[in-house]
């Protein structure tokens, strides 16, 4: 899918299922933690600056795996890609794991949303309905 730059800072002033500074470490080589504000809505991870309410950029949560790396972090990284990998640090365990279930919650219901595209496009290509 593709989302223009109008859309995605739209979608960023939504209300976020979870919202909390956190370090942050980007997929750069000799990339360093900065504190950012990270917002989940629906299944893009945003993140700003702590004092800027445009987003600096969002990550879409299709095709990706959530994994605690410590106790009190966690990263993002892609299937397509697995290199490039982002770094999350929490305030403590409690914060990462309620983090790390809800950004697979929000990984998830993007998966199954998909597949319940190609399910109504399969049924109403072919004319058959699925039984439920």
């Amino acid at each position: 899918m593709r989302y223009n730059e109008k859309e995605l800072r739209a979608l960023s002033r939504q209300p976020a299922e979870m919202a909390a500074e956190l370090g942050m470490r980007g997929p750069k080589k000799g990339s360093v933690v900065k504190r950012r504000l990270v917002k989940l809505v629906v299944n893009f991870l945003f993140y700003f600056r702590t004092d800027e309410a445009e987003p600096l950029g969002a990550l879409l949560l299709e095709r990706c795996r959530v994994s605690q790396e410590e106790p009190s972090a966690f990263s993002i990284s892609f299937l397509e890609d697995p290199e490039r990998k982002y770094h999350f640090e929490c305030c403590g365990q409690e914060q990462c794991q309620a983090w790390v279930e809800a950004l697979r919650r929000a990984r998830w219901g993007s998966d199954s949303l998909e597949v319940m595209s190609i399910c109504g496009k399969a049924s109403s290509s072919t004319g058959m309905r699925s039984r439920r």
